[in-house]
């Protein structure tokens, strides 16, 4: 008989239960963290300010929404083998494929610049240096990081700066904030038919709700299938009942932690700036200020460090999804673990969109302005393609047996008819 093998001492003591579920995680818990971007920091920051606790039930609302979405789209990707603009292409015509690709690349390049620009403003606000000289400096660090190593590797590194926007759970209640209000908020929706209430309500949704998420999580589980020896769409084609429980529990989780960042910062925001009239904020300084119960003088610090961490996780996730895009449509080789050399349209469609996006700093808005902004697009842009996820994961020549369940299929729709109808009561009110 051969001899056990010996567990750790960390396998001895951690219940199985919970090394199966952390086991589980992959390319939904990276899309969650990724997702809490600059664009989202800023955005829940300044419906916090200025709206106090009004919006708090958008976190409950939108997990449900975000959560449907983004499972179809890793369903999408596990069962046909191929990324969501592969699968286009294959059952549309080209016009709906360079359609949905260009409003993809146009929602990227404007948040590539809004996060960019953020994450160089905070850096001038703690070394007193120019925001214009920083925004060059991060593009460049990005590109060269992605074609010297990988994301995978980034995303190890700056994973865990990312673990300091967990400060704004401690702020919030170190804020003393209404805590009456705050449940009335949270469980009893509050709507304000205005152009100001409906662009943050868009805006939470499109940073929530982002395409570009729609296309990597896709790509990603893709992906995880290469790294598996699966080359071939044949090869990645179908997946087991446990590869989609596995899949499900790696999406909830990385959608749960990503609205709960999101409740902690407008409940934040919402306790300090609002509640003490600074109910606009234009500058990340204003925004750094929200931490200050907790953080005192190292808010800037701790603020300056999650917008980096985030932007270092959220840019390379915006390039590489338009490259993935492109390169899906065009039936180019290409992923974020080759190698530049071997794959040169691929990271050329990198390169551009992070240089696009760095001109975009140099047009005189503001960083947090253009933040918000970019979120609001997002959301705008968002809805017909929810469309198209819906369309093809519904679709039994697309996906077989494993089309979308029931409740999936109308979350996808509620989604699309809920955005669609926020961006044009938005518009309607300006």
């Amino acid at each position: 008989m051969g001899k056990k093998k010996k567990k750790s001492k960390l396998e001895a003591v951690t219940p199985r239960g919970v090394r199966t579920f952390f086991a589980d995680l992959g390319p939904g818990l990276i899309t969650g963290a990724a997702d809490d971007d600059p664009s989202g920091i800023s955005t829940y920051s300044v419906t916090g300010a200025s709206f106090g606790y009004a919006p708090l039930w958008t976190a409950l609302f939108s997990f449900p929404l975000m959560a449907a979405v983004q499972m179809m789209c890793a369903r999408l990707g596990m069962v046909t083998g191929r990324g969501l603009a592969s699968n286009l292409r294959v059952n549309y015509p080209r016009g709906v494929v360079w359609t949905a690709c260009a409003l993809l690349i146009v929602a990227n390049v404007v948040n590539i610049g809004a996060d960019l620009g953020g994450m160089a403003e905070a850096t001038g606000m703690m070394t007193g240096t120019s925001q214009y000289i920083w925004a060059p400096f991060y593009a460049v660090l990005i590109i060269s990081l992605l074609f010297w190593t990988s994301y995978r590797h980034i995303a190890k590194v700056f994973k865990w700066l990312t673990l300091i926007l967990f400060a704004y759970i401690i702020a919030a209640v170190l804020a003393h904030p209404d805590w009456r209000a705050v449940l009335r908020s949270t469980f009893v929706p509050h709507v304000q038919w205005s152009s100001n209430y409906l662009a943050a309500f868009v805006g939470i949704l499109g940073t929530t709700i982002s395409p570009y998420l729609f296309f990597w999580q896709s790509s990603q589980e893709v992906e995880e299938e290469r790294k598996k020896g699966h080359h071939t769409v044949r090869e990645r084609e179908g997946a087991t009942n446990d590869d989609l429980r596995k899949s499900r529990t790696d999406v909830l989780t990385g959608m749960f932690f990503s609205n709960l960042v999101m409740y902690f910062i407008i409940l934040t925001t919402a306790a300090t700036l609002h509640a003490q009239g600074k109910t606009s904020i234009d500058t990340a300084q204003q925004a750094a200020e929200a931490l200050k119960p907790v953080a005192g003088n190292f808010a800037y610090l701790l603020f300056t460090l999650g917008l980096i961490g985030t932007g270092m996780l959220g840019v390379p996730v915006l390039a590489g999804s338009a490259a993935y895009a492109t390169a899906e449509a065009r039936v180019w080789r290409g992923t974020l673990e080759d190698k530049p050399r071997l794959a040169k349209k691929f990271y050329a469609v990198v390169a551009v969109s992070m240089l696009l996006g760095l001109s975009l700093n140099y047009a005189g808005i503001h960083a947090v302005r253009m933040l918000f902004l970019a979120a609001v697009l997002n959301g705008v842009l968002a809805p017909p393609l929810i469309v198209l996820v819906v369309l093809l994961t519904s679709n039994k020549k697309v996906m077989g047996k494993r089309v979308n369940p029931p409740v999936l299929k109308w979350l996808g729709w509620a989604t699309a008819a809920i955005m669609a109808a926020a961006a044009i009561g938005m518009f309607a009110t300006m």
